[in-house]
């Protein structure tokens, strides 16, 4: 059984603290070493609980923005606020606990392909000390929400392309986090798959979680019609919704009655 709880970051404040947005960009630049400016005076905000597209051409900056809310990467100027804690007053030493309250997805899944599904959903707790009867809990319940309970012995190697990708969601929940960013997770699938993997994503925006994508596929930002950030050459060019977005989102996202057992009392 899949409830809020699994959502329930202590790192990052829920959704209804008092902070007055999850993700702040102000006037921030990105240059590389080589010269390269990734980001050039990027400025936008993302509220707790919203569900936010990034896109735009390879290059454009998407991947830079991710990395910057993640701390994988600091900026050249500007400020980056992720829960109201600005990025660049955070100590190395804390770093590792800022990252793992923040649910990161990649294209590529990353699974570890020598061990069974239940141990690549694991590892995050597994890594934090968390008690293995925690971790039992929480794996079969972030499982249950992608679809998934009942394989946890299965190899990667078992698995469809889509099934992978919805392992890779499951880790990027497990240490309940109240952000979760994914740059290009439909990449790889085809446009099917995409649609189921998005929906799963939206299922977790549905409980309160801020969800972030970094897409290339304009018709699936279509689809699901949600606000959309575009960058082009580093720099935002659009930040509006898609015309008739909530009448889409009717059509597109699952029926309450189809989520998977969601606890939603606190």
């Amino acid at each position: 059984m899949f409830d809020r709880d699994l959502c329930e970051s202590k790192t990052i404040p829920h959704a209804h603290s008092r902070i007055t947005a999850m993700i702040s960009f102000e006037n921030v630049a990105k240059r590389y070493p080589n010269g390269r400016e990734a980001l050039a005076g990027v400025t936008f905000q993302i509220e707790p609980g919203e569900f936010v597209f990034l896109t735009g051409r390879s290059g454009a900056g998407k991947s830079s923005v991710l990395k910057l809310i993640a701390l994988l990467e600091r900026p050249s100027r500007g400020t980056v606020t992720v829960a109201g804690q600005n990025t660049g007053k955070i100590k190395a030493g804390r770093i590792p606990a800022f990252r793992r309250a923040i649910g990161v997805v990649f294209q590529d899944h990353k699974l570890l392909l020598d061990r069974p599904i239940y141990d690549n959903v694991a590892l995050p707790l597994v890594v934090a000390g968390t008690p293995l009867k925690e971790v039992d809990r929480r794996v079969r319940a972030a499982l249950d929400q992608v679809g998934l309970l009942g394989r946890e012995r299965s190899s990667p190697l078992e698995l469809s392309v889509g099934e992978q990708q919805r392992v890779g969601i499951a880790r990027a929940v497990i240490s309940k986090p109240r952000l979760l960013i994914a740059d290009e997770p439909t990449g790889n699938l085809d446009p099917g798959l995409a649609v189921e993997v998005m929906r799963v994503f939206k299922r977790f925006q549905e409980v309160g979680v801020t969800v972030i994508i970094a897409s290339h596929d304009p018709h699936l930002v279509e689809q699901f019609g949600q606000r959309e950030i575009v960058l082009d050459a580093g720099r935002i060019v659009s930040d509006s919704y898609r015309e008739s977005h909530a009448a889409r989102m009717t059509a597109t996202a699952p029926r309450v009655a189809d989520l998977p057992n969601i606890d939603l009392r606190t």
